[in-house]
């Protein structure tokens, strides 16, 4: 049987094509370290990788979440215990500058004293994390206090919003880690500042009687802390707690993409020598087939 020349080369190119092929993509496997390198290798695994990177994409994003959570949190934990410390101090100098054996001159530089714990209060109610104010509600790119005159105050500004930032934890679960300050601190008429700003004032007027109404209201501004304090630390824990149920779920995805999509890399080598034995068997026996001439074929 004749067989022509065109025919056996158009063979010898398909095969050695082939070999090629299957070469370069065993090469692939084994430079990649990956099983799955393009569409062609398992479409149906492809799919299922591309969901769990996807997945994997997600939990990561919430993670993140966390990590930022918990330290606007922290922060803000730090902030307001500092701040009812101040404000415990605060009230044993009231105490103390409302007994009678007090007079006008210690008094007045008790005033001095009061307006030191004022600029604290402040400066810790404009506490940043990342350059983002924690109690400007949503409105973090703002300092959400200041007095409206920094030399002798009559009240304190709020500049943020009413909306407390939050972040996401899961689907369809926020979680507020920054605060209305205004909540917490009082602007204008009443709040923390006011009862200190009218302290300063009682005491540099010697007045004995609003010395002791600021004790009162300093009790219900030491109630407030507390209570967000330990909003605080409950946040906080719950956020632990998501995270190590996230955790896991993201060692589950990272287990199941690379059982997926990693290959096994003793056996890729081994894959790789065979088809290069392979591939320079079909390039020796390609050369002696094509120096044969036709006449060997009749």
């Amino acid at each position: 049987m004749r067989v022509a020349n065109k025919t056996m080369y158009d063979n010898i190119r398909i095969n050695l094509e082939r070999v090629t092929d299957e070469m370069v993509k065993a090469s692939n496997v084994v430079s990649s370290g990956k099983r799955i390198n393009k569409l062609s290798d398992d479409p149906i695994g492809l799919v299922t990788v591309l969901n769990l990177r996807s997945s994997l994409e997600n939990v990561q994003q919430l993670e993140r979440n966390i990590s930022m959570g918990k330290s606007w949190l922290r922060a803000g934990e730090s902030a307001l215990t500092q701040v009812n410390g101040i404000l415990t101090d605060t009230k044993a100098l009231c105490v103390e500058m409302a007994n009678s054996t007090k007079g006008a001159s210690e008094r007045a530089n008790a005033a001095v004293q009061v307006d030191g714990y004022l600029r604290q209060i402040l400066a810790l109610a404009n506490t940043q994390v990342g350059g983002r104010y924690i109690f400007s509600g949503t409105n973090t790119s703002t300092a959400p206090f200041r007095f409206d005159d920094e030399n002798s105050p009559t009240q304190a500004i709020y500049l943020g919003n009413h909306t407390p930032f939050s972040i996401r934890i899961g689907k369809g679960v926020d979680v507020e880690v920054g605060r209305d300050g205004e909540d917490i601190f009082g602007s204008g008429t009443t709040g923390i500042f006011k009862t200190l700003i009218d302290l300063k004032t009682a005491l540099e007027n010697n007045d004995v009687s609003g010395i002791q109404d600021a004790i009162g209201q300093l009790d219900m501004h030491l109630d407030t802390i507390g209570d967000v304090i330990s909003d605080a630390g409950i946040k906080e824990t719950q956020l632990e707690v998501k995270n190590s149920i996230i955790q896991e779920l993201k060692l589950n995805y990272q287990e199941r993409k690379s059982e997926l999509e990693d290959a096994d890399i003793a056996e890729a080598v081994m894959d790789l020598t065979a088809k290069q034995t392979a591939y320079k068997a079909a390039l020796a026996s390609s050369a002696k087939v094509m120096q044969l001439s036709l006449v060997d074929y009749l």
